[in-house]
């Protein structure tokens, strides 16, 4: 029920209180009556004060010697008139009952009749509006946009190209349809964006609407399904329906996974009222009737779980990919985004877009967003490069913890830990350049070493993996040198996790061990409520698995071995690396080779604005990070 509805209620319900109680005063002109007592009444009508009265109901009236009176009548005084007319000789006048009373006791009566007939009609008259109102479940959510204001266009999408072009074609059917129509052809109707979270699909979409200039209809795969029974299907029915009135047009379906998972899958059969709305779906892209000049574009970033129809031809024809941007991506994306923030001259997007691997569209946004932020906050009025170089830590690995008080020997035992994984990196035979070393606790680790790949990188070599587990090792081994094995920590638990998983799936995934062979031992990943795995049985031997154990093991000991023997030839170096640590805390890839090289860093003095241009890098999320970073685990309960 909407405001003006419930506003139009309460003045009709003000008017009716209103009426009533104007009913129920006294209506009667002239000198105000005084009320006396019924027997006093009697007594003065048989001493002769009383010569008329007007009888109206069980009111009495009229006048004695002190002026107007009235009194009511007990009700079982049933013949009062005739008592005062042949007792006490009173002229007795009988007037009919107020039309007032009579018509107050009729609306106090039917009143609340009334009250419960026009809050029927309201509700009646909410069940017939629009998709907004109470009711009205079967109407679709998606919504309108015309793109008068806030129009987005390709320029304002950049690091896609490839996208791009794809949906080129379907801007230039939107705008000239005959171009295509002339030699027989015919518009995809269904264009599916596949992506990782954040890449920008929702704003490719729009920028397909912004070029066409035509009506984007908008709407999420989860607006479909209600508790109610045949409602996503009318949602679906009733937008195309909308759709149609304005084609040519776009309707876009975000994360359409809610509503177009593979049906009569899993345990249990599925659920049937989303498979019904799915039904109603693929009917409508392409059943029976055509719906000319309506182009469907969806995004999801689950693609495996989709039902197969809803990808045949006819249907989602085109399949875009939109993946995480490449260095020169990163940089285009970089520069869309400083459009509207006053940056420095330092400020180079090349540079900033090489510190970023593995970033996607909306981590580059907020990264411009968190130097913004913190220029604001140190007071300045452009945005330099420290304040990127900060927020990129800040954004990968989470606000320095400045303020938590760590021991000397705390500290003492994570500068080694670090500087283990920094000299090994160093020094195996294939590894990505260190970029940041610190001992600042960030997150939950209480230290840090980050490597950065010159270029970006899409794979990886036997060479690579087997430098990355003795990176990995590096602090363990690091700790029993220094401290000896009764005195090592849980600080590598992180490490040894990395490095197990690592060493697993090059002898189960990928045939690097030649033990095993190349065979694909890996454990079955599929969904059991996708009905792609209903039994999670092993189909490895027991003798197989016992030999997988075994390699698994042999690599990460090798890995140990390397990086202890690196420690023990680089020792010299690896002792003046945590020395550093320990004085400037941290330390980036250059001042840690002029400090390997007999150089002290040159640190300009520490002002207001923050901490010195060394700040501790950012630990990038692991499956998007195609360098390196260890740290060390401050929980014990992780070991």
């Amino acid at each position: 029920m909407n405001v003006r509805n419930l506003a139009l209620l309460g003045v009709v319900l003000f008017l009716l209180i209103a009426l009533i109680a104007v009913m129920q005063s006294p209506t009667r002109g002239g000198n105000a009556s005084e009320e006396i007592s019924f027997s006093a009444f009697l007594r003065q009508a048989e001493s002769g004060s009383i010569s008329a009265v007007e009888i109206e109901g069980d009111r009495i009236s009229g006048k004695n010697g002190t002026g107007d009176f009235f009194t009511y009548a007990p009700p079982l005084e049933m013949n009062i008139g005739e008592r005062l007319t042949n007792d006490y000789g009173v002229d007795v006048t009988v007037e009919p009952m107020n039309r007032n009373n009579g018509l107050m006791a009729i609306l106090s009566g039917w009143l609340p009749l009334f009250i419960i007939i026009g809050l029927w009609f309201l509700v009646w008259r909410q069940m017939q509006g629009g998709s907004g109102r109470a009711m009205s479940f079967g109407k679709s959510k998606a919504r309108l946009l015309t793109e008068h204001h806030g129009r987005v266009t390709f320029d304002d999408v950049a690091g896609v190209d490839e996208a791009k072009e794809e949906l080129q074609e379907v801007v230039e059917f939107l705008q000239d349809p005959s171009k295509f129509q002339r030699l027989g052809g015919k518009i995809p109707k269904g264009a599916l964006l596949i992506g990782p979270p954040g890449t920008g699909k929702t704003l490719i979409a729009r920028a397909v609407a912004g070029e066409a200039n035509v009506p984007f209809f908008t709407i999420s795969g989860s607006d479909f399904v209600e508790m109610f029974v045949g409602v996503g299907a009318s949602r679906v029915r009733d937008m195309f329906e909308q759709a149609k009135k304005n084609a040519p047009c776009i309707i876009f379906i975000d994360e359409i996974d809610a509503v177009g998972r593979s049906r009569g899958a899993g345990l249990g059969g599925g659920n049937d009222e989303r498979e019904q709305t799915l039904n109603q779906l693929l009917v409508e892209m392409d059943g029976f009737e055509s719906n000319e000049g309506i182009i469907l574009i969806a995004a999801t970033n689950r693609p495996d779980v989709l039902d197969p129809a809803l990808l045949r031809p006819g249907r989602f024809d085109r399949q875009v990919m939109v993946g995480n941007p490449d260095i020169i991506g990163r940089e285009k994306i970089l520069k869309v985004h400083m459009r509207n923030v006053p940056v420095a001259k330092d400020v180079d997007p090349k540079v900033v877009a090489r510190g970023t691997p593995g970033f996607s569209g909306a981590d580059l946004a907020n990264l411009v967003n968190e130097a913004a932020l913190l220029a604001a906050r140190r007071g300045k009025r452009v945005v330099a490069m420290r304040e990127f170089e900060d927020a990129k830590d800040k954004v990968m690995m989470g606000p320095e913890r400045r303020s938590m008080v760590m021991s000397d020997k705390e500290k003492t035992l994570t500068a080694y830990h670090e500087s283990g994984h920094a000299i090994v990196a160093i020094n195996v035979p294939a590894s990505d350049p260190v970029h940041k070393a610190t001992i600042i606790p960030r997150g939950r680790a209480l230290g840090m070493v980050m490597q950065l790949p010159e270029d970006d990188k899409l794979s990886m070599s036997k060479i690579e993996m087997i430098s990355r587990l003795a990176i990995m090792m590096g602090g363990r081994v690091a700790e029993e040198l220094k401290f000896g094995e009764d005195n090592v920590t849980a600080g590598a638990a992180s490490d040894i996790q990395q490095a197990t998983r690592l060493a697993r799936a090059m002898v189960t995934r990928w045939g690097l061990s030649d033990a095993i062979g190349p065979v694909d031992y890996a454990e079955d990943q599929g969904e059991v409520f996708l009905g792609q795995q209903l039994v999670r049985s092993s189909h490895v031997s027991e003798d197989t698995s016992k030999k997988i154990e075994e390699e698994v093991r042999k690599l990460v000991q090798g890995g140990m071995d390397s990086a202890r023997r690196i420690l023990t030839e680089k020792y010299d170096d690896w002792v003046a690396l945590s020395e550093g640590l320990l004085e400037y805390e941290t330390l980036s890839g250059k001042e840690i080779t002029d400090l390997l090289n007999g150089k002290p860093p040159e640190r300009p003095d520490i002002d207001a604005s923050g901490p010195t241009s060394a700040v501790p890098v950012v630990k990038p999320k692991k499956k998007d990070n195609p360098g390196g970073e260890f740290g060390g685990d401050p929980e014990p309960s992780g070991a």
